[in-house]
């Protein structure tokens, strides 16, 4: 085993979208550099992460997932849809003002999500967001009687999306695919933790991806098996204390997405060093070598994991 730069390394099947994949020929998606439909929409999801929440539903279909920090060191993921929109997903959670400025480089993309701080929600309200919350369009949502309150609340996608017909298109955010750069170290396992969380990726080539576990516990989905990863990216950010406060009086971490830092990139079995560079919050997110060359992610699934500064 050796120490990663952000965690412990070792060396060393996706649900069917009820919405039909792009076929050969068409634009490719530039959140997974596959074949995509053009006048997709953008979606974006919080679902919730704690023990209670899993499996997840719907998450598997997602392009993009970033595992952002929330208050006592636990983690939400937002999940961003837009190649595959699977029937259900969730369960549900609410927003933090940190998903303001992450999803800024997306341009202006529907989110869902069931609720925010009080003094949130005018500071949602004025960011360029279609906001789908149960109270917007209650039809969209439901509750399931598999698990207690609140981790059982799911987005129906088709019918939130229905009340947003021109929702936002997919548009550059920074990511480039290709081949893989030289170099890079064979690593078969990486985990990254958090205060109160830990996220561990391990390679699998049957999969072609990255096996996804979460607290020591192989995630998986309720209609699609274990969750899997073609690239994971762990960028290091600043998380700082935001102006607001959960009901128990704990205060809000903040994850700024706008600036730059040093990065480690997986895929196809190896990791790279990297740079990630955001000159501010309309543009889009970009990854170099060391020496300052584009970083190419491989055609697939993203998980973009957003670990906190060392």
């Amino acid at each position: 085993m050796t120490a990663g730069l952000y965690g412990c390394a070792e060396s060393g099947s996706d649900p069917a979208p009820t919405r039909p994949p792009a076929t050969p020929g068409q634009a490719r998606s530039p959140f997974t550099g596959l074949p995509a439909r053009t006048d997709a929409p953008v979606l974006a999801v919080k679902i919730d992460n704690v023990v209670p929440a899993r499996p997840h539903t719907g998450l598997g279909a997602a392009d993009l997932v970033y595992v952002e920090q929330v208050e006592g060191g636990q983690t939400r993921l937002l999940a961003v849809y837009s190649s595959r929109i699977p029937d259900r997903v969730g369960p549900v959670r609410s927003a933090r003002e940190s998903d303001i400025e992450l999803l800024r480089q997306f341009g202006n993309p529907a989110l869902a999500y069931s609720g925010s701080h009080s003094g949130l929600k005018p500071l949602l309200a004025g960011a360029p967001l279609d906001l789908l919350t149960p109270a917007s369009v209650p039809g969209a949502y439901t509750r399931g009687d598999d698990r207690p309150a609140p981790h059982n609340l799911y987005l129906l996608p088709d019918r939130a999306l229905d009340a947003v017909p021109e929702a936002q298109h997919p548009e550059d955010i920074g990511f480039r695919f290709g081949p893989a750069p030289a170099g890079g170290e064979p690593v078969n396992k990486l985990t990254e933790r958090f205060p109160a969380a830990r996220y561990t990726f391990t390679w699998s080539a049957a999969d072609r991806g990255w096996r996804v576990a979460m607290d020591g516990t192989p995630a998986r989905t309720t209609d699609g098996g274990p969750l899997t990863a073609t690239n994971v990216v762990v960028q290091q950010v600043t998380v700082r204390p935001s102006r607001f406060e959960d009901f128990l009086g704990s205060v809000s971490p903040y994850t700024e997405t706008v600036g730059s830092g040093p990065a480690r990139v997986l895929r196809d079995g190896r990791a790279h060093d990297a740079r990630w560079s955001r000159p501010d919050a309309a543009s889009g997110t970009t990854l170099t070598t060391p020496d300052g060359a584009p970083l190419n992610l491989a055609p697939g699934r993203t998980w973009i994991v957003l670990v906190p500064r060392g």
